[in-house]
């Protein structure tokens, strides 16, 4: 996104032209930004050739699902929803891994169905299920086994997966128990470490310390892993104050490791691929001054956009017009759903704004749409997937009647 002749636009197109043809509030994507953004991923990692597998679960638009496989990549998928959108955006099953804590015997039935390439599994009880069936089916089912390495990644709780009060993966000491059940298994072959350890990570150091437990863990065990799953949670830039995550130190760091460990690599990024692809564009419905703050209300609401009121996340927000007249007060950018966290930001030394004004929230595109509700009874918005000067609708709004 950047301003042309003071108009703010998405690769050619205004975001002016976009909300007065397709109405507001609406999701917009760049794929020019995609593509960089899959090439640049590539770029950093290419000296081992990593199997990429999309974090579907941040952005669940099948036809942006169905660009991202014309690169290549695969799907990380956590229910059978996932994996059927991905199968049916084109995905090759020997490219999808299943993860997650509370998978159902009927899903994990459809993945062994489906030969995708692996179930990561994160329990005992799981690993005794995915026997189970297997043994129904005569067949013998590649398996993953998710380590817990206790890992803080200094993120937000809300979004940490790698630390032991953490529920996902296991413990060392039920690692190697799990290790030795699934080698005397006929029906389950055990191909892949996995670890997680969290979301929006801009630091190299947890990365390296993740790394630092599996190695310990690998020298202790006579066992060679086909796969290594280091998971994905490479964050972005949501603002001027973020600094950027460092590839070049992860790529050495996973290059030392793989002198150690000859397996073969799996990422699975999400917001990085897809987060700064997208913006929603809201119109200002109201301005309103109440005591010493003045709120301007969209019509755009935390139903749309649900990370600043579950997470407090931080969103760049543009004016669609450039202007050079300041608002010399703060202003309070809510929503119009009945709740008071429906609140996107708080604009300091804001230019000017008046009612039927368009603004566009940035970095949308992961984590966006895909955790949108319909809560007071909202219909979901429009998305766009905009290629140099051509629009193409991937998504259609939702109409009311949709939901009665």
């Amino acid at each position: 996104m950047k301003y042309i002749n003071k108009k703010l636009t998405i690769e050619k197109i205004s975001v002016q032209n976009i909300a007065k043809k397709f109405g507001t509030p609406t999701y917009c994507y760049s794929y020019k930004q995609l593509s960089e953004n899959i090439n640049n991923f590539k770029d950093n990692f290419k000296s081992f050739s990593p199997l990429i597998c999309f974090a579907v679960k941040s952005n669940t638009n099948v036809n942006l699902i169905r660009e991202i496989r014309r690169f290549g990549l695969g799907a990380d998928v956590v229910s059978k929803g996932e994996m059927v959108l991905s199968l049916k955006a084109g995905i090759n099953p020997k490219k999808i891994v299943f993860s997650g804590v509370g998978k159902t015997s009927e899903e994990i039935s459809y993945a062994i169905d489906k030969k995708i390439l692996l179930i990561n599994a994160e329990s005992y009880s799981e690993i005794k299920v995915i026997e189970k069936i297997a043994k129904l089916k005569k067949k013998k089912v590649r398996v993953g086994i998710r380590l817990n390495p206790n890992t803080d990644a200094k993120t937000l709780s809300q979004i940490s997966t790698g630390k032991k009060e953490n529920k996902f993966g296991v413990n060392e000491k039920i690692f190697y128990e799990l290790l030795k059940y699934c080698k005397n298994s006929k029906n389950i072959d055990l191909k892949c470490l996995s670890v997680h350890i969290g979301s929006q990570i801009l630091d190299h150091r947890p990365y390296e310390r993740m790394l630092n437990v599996v190695n310990r863990i690998l020298n202790k065990i006579n066992y060679k892993f086909e796969f290594i799953d280091l998971g994905g949670g490479m964050g972005i830039s949501y603002s001027k104050k973020n600094k950027k995550l460092n590839y070049a130190k992860y790529n050495s760091a996973i290059k030392k490791f793989l002198k150690k460990h000859k397996s073969k690599i799996i990422f699975e990024p999400g917001r990085s691929i897809i987060g700064n692809t997208g913006a929603l564009i809201s119109k200002v419905i109201y301005i309103k001054k109440s005591g010493k703050k003045n709120f301007v209300i969209l019509d755009a609401a935390m139903n749309d956009l649900i990370r600043p009121a579950l997470y407090g996340a931080i969103h760049e927000t543009l004016p669609s017009i450039k202007l050079n007249k300041k608002f010399k007060g703060n202003y309070e950018l809510v929503g119009p759903v009945c709740e008071s966290t429906d609140k996107f930001a708080t604009l300091k030394k804001f230019q000017k704004l008046k009612e039927k004004d368009y603004i566009a929230i940035c970095d949308v595109g992961a984590y966006g749409m895909s955790l949108s509700s319909n809560y007071n009874m909202r219909p979901k918005p429009l998305e766009l997937l905009i290629k140099g000067s051509k629009t193409n609708i991937i998504r259609k709004r939702q109409k009311l009647k949709d939901l009665l």
